[in-house]
């Protein structure tokens, strides 16, 4: 903010600008026009403009499909405060999935995901990496630890959590050397 005050550039802070969940809502859009038997969408969740936008479009076109927020189990400030029903802080977040790593929630994206979200899960970092490595050899996708968390998430889903049709976020390719190695091997 500092450099666009001094420079005159455009600053835009993902984390609270009102206008730009507008961009992922259309991935709402392409999935339910595409797919309309889908009954949930997982979506990694960092400073949850993605999930925000993907949610409110996706709740006005179906009334059925439900919502499922992704954080790292080592960042969860926005499924805590989910759960609280108010923005609770968290002193670290120290996740491979740098996407997904945020500390200190927004209240007022703490208000809309709670009243568009139906479900926050947390995934482990070994999670990640698995679903990394499903992604890489099943898929031929390469994705990075917040992109490969709804995957991760679905991947770990038990009983009536896998039922349905459902559809996977898979977000960001800047997967670190060292976490693909360790995902697929060396």
């Amino acid at each position: 903010m500092q450099y666009a005050n001094e420079s005159g550039a455009f600053f835009l802070n993902d984390a609270d600008d009102p206008d730009l969940p507008a961009g992922p809502g259309t991935i709402a859009l392409e999935i339910l026009q595409n797919a309309p038997e889908v009954e949930a969408i997982y979506v990694p969740m960092g400073d949850t403009a993605l999930i925000r936008g993907v949610a409110e479009a996706a709740k006005q076109i179906s009334d059925k499909v439900r919502i499922v927020g992704v954080q790292s189990e080592r960042a969860p400030a926005y499924a805590l405060s989910f759960k609280a029903g108010y923005a609770v802080a968290t002193d670290r977040c120290d996740t491979i999935a740098d996407g997904l790593a945020t500390r200190t929630p927004n209240k007022a994206n703490v208000d809309a995901i709670r009243r568009l979200v139906d479900d926050i899960v947390l995934v482990s970092e070994a999670e990640m990496i698995r679903a990394i490595r499903r992604l890489a050899l099943d898929e031929e996708v390469i994705a990075e630890p917040a992109g490969a968390a709804a995957t991760a998430a679905h991947l770990e889903a038990k009983g009536e959590e896998m039922s349905g049709d459902v559809a996977l976020l898979v977000t960001g390719g800047n997967v670190s050397r060292e976490v693909l190695q360790a995902a697929i091997g060396s």
